[in-house]
């Protein structure tokens, strides 16, 4: 079972019941904006975490998909994530969503951070990469506090809710992670 613990924060694995509360984040517009998917239903919310709980029992596990609890209230804040490559099984994505009450707090930064630090650390991988929505300052903002580097611009390079979109690539590797933590 997976869990990572930082000051504030408690990104542990979602529980059956978890969903009610991710639901009440991911049916917002302003939360979906910038994801592939539209606000959830209670259904799909339902369905989301029952899957993410699934996965954590494969073997080998290649999907990290957490819970993010704001660990003084016990409140469950969003997720984050890290999924592992089948093709490469050292390179995985992250991936974070909280309600729109936690932005700008630096929990995003702090479950992005430990995320990635459980990666290295934890599982022993090789490089970390995001993508974010270039209009999406404040994600990408995330990726560049917790080091990772800008690798490039996708121009219209994924269809998202009917309409082409443009990518930003963000990546770091285990050495350059390793000096940040050293440094």
């Amino acid at each position: 079972m997976a869990q990572v613990r930082t000051e504030r924060l408690t990104v542990r694995e979602f529980a059956s019941g978890d969903w009610e509360a991710l639901h009440a984040i991911e049916s917002l517009p302003e939360v979906a904006r910038y994801q592939s998917f539209a606000p959830r239903t209670p259904d799909e919310s339902r369905r989301y975490v029952l899957a993410a709980i699934e996965d954590a029992a494969h073997d080998p596990r290649l999907t990290f998909d957490l819970a993010v609890i704001l660990t003084a209230e016990d409140r469950l804040i969003g997720r984050c994530g890290l999924g592992i490559s089948e093709e490469e099984p050292h390179e995985a994505v992250l991936w974070y969503t909280l309600h729109p009450d936690a932005w700008g707090r630096g929990y995003a930064t702090e479950a992005a951070r430990a995320m990635v630090d459980f990666g290295f650390r934890t599982l022993g991988l090789h490089r970390i990469w995001a993508d974010c929505d270039p209009a999406n300052v404040a994600s990408w903002r995330v990726l560049e506090k917790i080091g990772m580097r800008r690798e490039g611009h996708l121009v219209e390079n994924a269809w998202v809710k009917g309409e082409w979109a443009d990518s930003l690539i963000y990546a770091i590797l285990d050495r350059e992670w390793a000096a940040l933590m050293d440094g």
